[in-house]
Formats: structure tokens, sequence, C-alpha cells
């Protein structure tokens, strides 16, 4: 088992940091936040693809952050515990045993070996313990959102409600628009063509539709997006405006004077069989 490096002079803030996309599974993105030595893991589903990539990169892994408790998010865990001597970040109450050190909103992570400080926020709604990790340097702006918030959409009510949910995005929405958003999912074409059919005359959402799909074309991620982008495209956090509530109105998805929670809710049922 490799063990920790020493951590004597981790945390002085650190503007050298790259993250590099690890796909899984059929569609996840698994994150790699590294400074050419030492790394540190998001939501390792499978343990393989990041000993390969840590092998490849000539990396060390000194730290394992986690979202929610999903088999895609941690089952990879044990597997890397057992060859690095490394903490694990986890959500405070989403039921996680590997979780060594419990977070919740409020909590702010120094990761070791990097130099690196996140912010924790609890974002439930997908799971009741869900939790994010925001990089606050000013003009590097990171969130790693697991499953709460995709390109384009937005993860599936498990155990939240809709109230939960859409508090937990227009959290994030608030986040600075220049905010680099690394979701877990290659979601992104199939969010934007639901998109499109909620909120036709976006031109925004339209010319994001042709750049996305000129990226899979290529077999190129559409992660990471912005803040920005989901702000002027995301069906899910532009569920108050007026063009939205029109088209569910019609589709007969919302009554008339519906509230803007009960638009978030209608969004997300027409989502789930669309």
């Amino acid at each position: 088992m490799q063990t920790r490096p020493d951590l004597s002079d981790d945390f002085a803030v650190r503007n050298d940091l790259s993250v590099l996309t690890v796909p899984a599974f059929k569609d996840n993105y698994l994150w790699l936040i590294h400074d050419g030595s030492n790394a540190a893991v998001v939501d390792p589903g499978d343990a393989a693809p990041i000993l390969a990539s840590l092998a490849e990169h000539g990396l060390t892994l000194t730290a394992i952050l986690l979202t929610h408790h999903h088999a895609d998010h941690i089952g990879g865990v044990r597997t890397l515990l057992e060859r690095f001597d490394v903490p694990v970040f986890g959500p405070r109450s989403d039921g996680i045993a590997e979780v060594t050190v419990p977070l919740a909103e409020g909590n702010r992570v120094a990761v070791p070996g990097l130099g690196l400080e996140l912010a924790v926020l609890d974002v439930p709604g997908h799971t009741l313990g869900h939790i994010a990790y925001v990089r606050t340097t000013p003009g590097l702006h990171w969130l790693f959102c697991g499953d709460t918030l995709f390109a384009g959409g937005c993860g599936r009510l498990f155990e939240g409600t809709p109230e939960q949910m859409s508090a937990s995005l227009d959290k994030l929405a608030a986040l600075p628009e220049d905010t680099e958003v690394y979701c877990a999912h290659e979601y992104t074409l199939s969010n934007l063509r639901f998109a499109l059919a909620v909120e036709p005359d976006n031109e925004a959402l339209a010319l994001r539709m042709r750049d996305e799909s000129a990226k899979r074309a290529q077999d190129l991620p559409t992660v990471p997006s912005s803040i920005g982008l989901e702000r002027s495209t995301n069906p899910f956090l532009r569920y108050r405006e007026p063009a939205i509530a029109a088209t569910l109105l019609a589709a007969g998805k919302l009554g008339e004077g519906a509230a803007p929670v009960e638009a978030f809710a209608a969004l997300r049922e027409w989502k789930n069989v669309f």
C-alpha cells in the first residue's frame, strides 16, 4: 500500500492544478484533480480506470472525494484504499461506510497534497445527503456536483423532493458564471433535446446543441460546462421563465397560476418519460 505523502506544505493556494477526465462504465465521468505529482479523485465508481490513469500520468493518490452513495460513484473506493492510505471525504448523512472525513455545508476541505481548498454545499434531491464541492479561488472556480446538476439537465429525484432539488439547483445557479461544472455523466445531448422541446425559441440553447453535437461527433466530452452556460440553456435552472411555463401549460402538464416549484416538478416528471 502506498502511504500519504508529507503534507507539511500542502495548503498554500496553488494555481497550477488540472482536472483529468476519466471515462467509466457507459457514460460516467470520474475526475482526477492533480498537480503533475499528487492527485485527488472525485466519485471513483470504478477503480480500474483511476489506477490506469494514475499510472499513465505518474500520479500518487492523496485523497478521495465523494458526493453521494450510489454505486457508480463509490464502487471503486475499497480497491483504491487497498493501494493508497488516503482520507475519504464525503457526505455526513448519505450512509457511506468508507467515509473517514464526514462533511456538510459550511465545511471546507483542505485537499492533501494539492494546496487546494474546497467549500462544501448541501444539495439534496437526487439523494438526501448529496453534497457538492466548490473551488472558490478567484478566477479559478470549479464545481464538482455529482448527479445534482448535469450539462443541460439535473439528476432524478430518487430520494428528495422537487422543493429540495429546485433549492439545491438555485444554490448552484448562484455561483459565479465562470464556474466550471464537473458533473458525473455524459447526458448532454439527451438533456438538450428535452430542453429544446421545452424552450424551442431559446437561441443560446440552439447554439449549444450545435456545439455539443459537434463535440460528440468527435467523441469529445461536453463536460465541463459553466454556470453561465447552464443559466442560459438549462431548463432546470430556468423553470421560472414564462416561456417554459407556457410550454408546460400548453402540453397539459401544468395548471394556470401554478407556483414555480410546481413547474420544476412538472419538468422533472416530463423528463423522466421524454
